[in-house]
């Protein structure tokens, strides 16, 4: 019969707990014999109970293999702190590389503005001149090309109000042309009209009978 998984957890019941410790030390050490016997490894094992009580396999003698593993701990931390030492100092260059490079590009900078140029030479300057006659030729360029891109932005706003104007002129015309048509027709309807059409006698009495 198979038994199920056990949740790894610290068992709560003291006595259960105590029965699984008995139980699961016997079994670490046989386990460590084994493997001791079968690799003809050295192994050691030291277990503490929870009231400090000590249990310990060595597959030969427990002092000299103690010896052995500090010997090997002692190597193992030694090289560990060298290589972080080594790495810390490789950092240490890297840091220092890059201020001095910062320092260079600030006094490469400060010269170009026409600073601390007691120390350049002729070629030096010479190379400052050319660097700054380079500069110059492309903020012209690019101050050129934003002059153009405005200007072009201008004509194109004063195309649009002049075709706006164009567009309010030509509804005014047509507006006072169709107030000159309709006035037009208004007078000719009245001039057309038959005045004798409407009767304006005026008389008192009953009205006349027609025969």
């Amino acid at each position: 019969m198979v038994r199920g998984k056990i949740e790894i957890k610290r068992i709560e019941n003291q006595t259960s707990r105590q029965i699984t410790f008995s139980k699961r030390r016997k079994g670490l050490l046989k386990k460590a014999l084994e493997l001791s016997v079968l690799c003809d490894a050295q192994v050691a094992a030291i277990v503490f109970s929870q009231k400090g009580k000590i249990y310990e396999f060595a597959s030969s003698d427990m002092k000299k293999m103690m010896e052995q593993c500090e010997i090997y701990r002692s190597g193992y931390f030694h090289a560990e702190r060298l290589q972080e030492e080594r790495d810390v100092q490789d950092l240490k260059n890297e840091v220092t590389v890059m201020v001095n490079r910062i320092e260079l590009l600030q006094l490469h900078c400060r010269k170009l503005m026409g600073q601390d140029l007691g120390s350049c030479s002729v070629d030096e300057l010479n190379e400052i001149t050319i660097q700054i006659e380079k500069s110059l030729t492309l903020i012209r360029s690019r101050k050129a090309k934003v002059h153009e891109e405005e200007v072009g932005k201008l004509k194109a706003e004063i195309a649009g109000t002049r075709e706006l104007v164009n567009e309010r002129a030509t509804l005014h015309e047509m507006s006072g042309s169709l107030e000159s048509e309709n006035n037009a027709l208004s007078s000719s309807a009245f001039e057309n009209m038959n005045i004798s059409d409407v009767e304006t006698d005026l008389f008192i009495g009953l009205p006349r009978r027609q025969v």
